[in-house]
């Protein structure tokens, strides 16, 4: 298994370790419930470092991203990011990511564009060839994914905990901007206002070099451990990214769904051209035959990605993609894909477990 920065670190601290995209990750250090709760009322910290990042330079470097993603790039200032997902020629999805826009491109001034893509861990070489294999302009690409540390700190707290570690204003950062700077005396750290908890905080992407990562979880955990600042695992992240009905790539989303299932039209724009653009805007005009939705369980029981979805009459009429006890609502939530005739808010469904049939209610997300 690979290696993050922090593996160590994770061992040394006694968290549970397992293997998750090839990589050696924090499961949970205490109980998920705790980890959880630390996150949604305080912050926590998470080793994200086996995510995937790519730069692309050049004059061309926005129109190859304007090619593979559905969202529109070109709207992209300098320290904005943006959610996007990349499509294959069926209409499926390869991935979903985000772009950073480091540098816009500025032919008169003699700048040249300058992404970031970041990518999930499971899809960096998946993704990495889908890119190239549409590079025909000769944009420069570097899969800088082995050499970034990543970690998310996130929860209502966080920046409060960080600032005094960095002199770039996080406190002000707005959702979906980032900017570079010193940070635990650190130079040329970008800190980027996303995350996949819905609680606040930051992301910080910085190289591994010089003992830099050493450098910042220590000084991070100096900060923040009188604050109540704790170490959180890979488990905690999927109940809080769960709870705001955000789609995990394996689970929710995958080759075979398309953004318009998944509820991501909002980053679907026909204004530009794109892979399998056609076949989408022909799906759009005629409605999709499924959605994904979320629903909460009025029996007991976790419901599992792959379990049945049917209705009164024991029809089955979708599946269950994601599932788990909300720590923060105390009952079962999920996400699952069902017919569109059967999606509507207040809906009532059965998730099929072996020979029983537990009652659901199709809600409104997030679900906190």
């Amino acid at each position: 298994m690979k290696q993050t920065p922090f593996t160590q670190k994770h061992i040394d601290l006694g968290a549970k370790m397992a293997e998750f995209a090839g990589y050696n990750m924090p499961i949970s250090y205490s109980s998920i419930n705790e980890e959880h709760h630390t996150v949604r009322k305080n912050a926590g910290v998470f080793d994200v470092s086996h995510m995937g990042e790519f730069i692309l330079k050049g004059e061309n470097a926005l129109d190859l991203i304007q090619k593979v993603t559905t969202n529109d790039a070109a709207k992209l200032k300098n320290g904005q990011a943006q959610y996007s997902t990349l499509t294959n020629e069926q209409g499926g999805i390869v991935d979903d990511l985000i772009v950073y826009c480091i540098e816009e491109n500025n032919p008169p001034a003699g700048r040249a564009g300058v992404y970031m893509l970041v990518v999930n861990a499971a899809n960096i070489d998946k993704d990495w060839n889908w890119v190239s294999q549409h590079n025909t302009d000769d944009v420069e690409m570097h899969n800088i994914s082995e050499k970034t540390a990543l970690l998310a700190i996130q929860g209502p707290q966080a920046t409060a905990i960080l600032q005094p570690l960095t002199d770039i204003d996080i406190l002000n950062l707005k959702y979906y901007t980032f900017a570079k700077g010193n940070f635990a005396g650190v130079p040329n750290v970008l800190i980027s206002a996303t995350g996949y908890t819905g609680a606040g905080g930051v992301e910080i992407y910085f190289e591994d070099k010089d003992g830099a990562a050493e450098k910042i979880w220590n000084a991070i955990f100096e900060a923040g451990t009188p604050k109540g600042l704790k170490p959180i695992g890979l488990a905690a992240r999927d109940t809080l990214r769960l709870e705001m009905g955000y789609s995990l790539y394996g689970n929710d989303l995958d080759d075979t769904t398309s953004p318009l299932e998944a509820g991501l039209g909002w980053v679907t724009k026909f204004t530009k051209n794109f892979t399998a653009k056609e076949l989408l805007q022909q799906q759009k005009a005629e409605g999709v035959k499924r959605r994904l939705v979320g629903f909460e369980l009025a029996d007991k029981g976790i419901p599992r990605q792959g379990y049945e979805i049917v209705d009164g009459a024991g029809n089955t009429i979708g599946v269950v993609t994601s599932g788990t006890q909300s720590p923060t609502l105390g009952k079962a939530i999920g996400l699952g894909y069902v017919q569109t005739g059967n999606t509507a808010i207040g809906s009532g469904i059965f998730i099929k477990v072996r020979d029983k049939q537990l009652a659901a209610t199709i809600v409104k997300m997030p679900f906190v």
